[in-house]
């Protein structure tokens, strides 16, 4: 599952691009306020389209970052709440300073990123979908040449496959195994 959290006031319309080729097992978390409250009809369109769980959290202002603060507490709240879970983090903003919130989730082994669009994700830089792999496999030599199937293949069905060819011990154990551990790392992609 993968959780994206809006900084509406930082990102507007524009952070949520991408919105539509999100699963039903998603979840985008609108943080907005009175500052910025509005979306164009063509993003509406695209969040009606979308199989993604939205929810909209207007938050209090008046005080400096008083929407950053709120954003933060409840980042760590969903979090605590998914401990145990193989979920995915992703805080959508242009704020840099937000790099830390991620740094910080990252050294406890969570998998986070800051994006400035939902679309975005699906551009991860190299060593994100490294670090994201080095959490959930247990042999590390083979991290680069699972990270390129990853990339290549649009489908779940096309990186499993494609794992089968790479891997091809008994029965295609090891390819199940290696498929089984990253599964959660690929909801993004096509397919069951």
């Amino acid at each position: 599952m993968n959780y994206f959290f809006i900084d509406y006031e930082n990102v507007n319309h524009q952070g949520l691009e991408g919105i539509e080729d999100l699963n039903s097992d998603d979840c985008v978390i609108i943080f907005y306020s009175a500052n910025a409250n509005s979306i164009t009809f063509e993003m509406h369109n695209k969040m009606n389209i979308s199989k993604a769980d939205i929810v909209f959290e207007k938050v209090n202002v008046g005080k400096k970052n008083a929407l950053d603060f709120q954003l933060a507490t409840y980042i760590g709240y969903v979090i605590g709440k998914n401990e145990g879970t193989d979920a995915a983090y992703h805080l959508v903003t242009k704020d840099s300073e937000f790099s830390v919130i991620g740094k910080f989730w990252q050294r406890k082994n969570k998998t986070f990123s800051v994006i400035e669009r939902i679309a975005k994700k699906a551009a991860e830089p190299e060593e994100a979908l490294e670090m994201r792999l080095a959490a959930v496999l247990s042999d590390k030599t083979e991290i680069p040449v699972i990270a390129k199937i990853i990339r290549q293949y649009k489908t779940k069905q096309g990186i499993n496959s494609a794992l089968m060819k790479k891997f091809p011990s008994q029965n295609h154990q090891k390819a199940s195994e290696i498929y089984k551990s990253i599964k959660p790392l690929i909801a993004d992609k096509k397919g069951n």
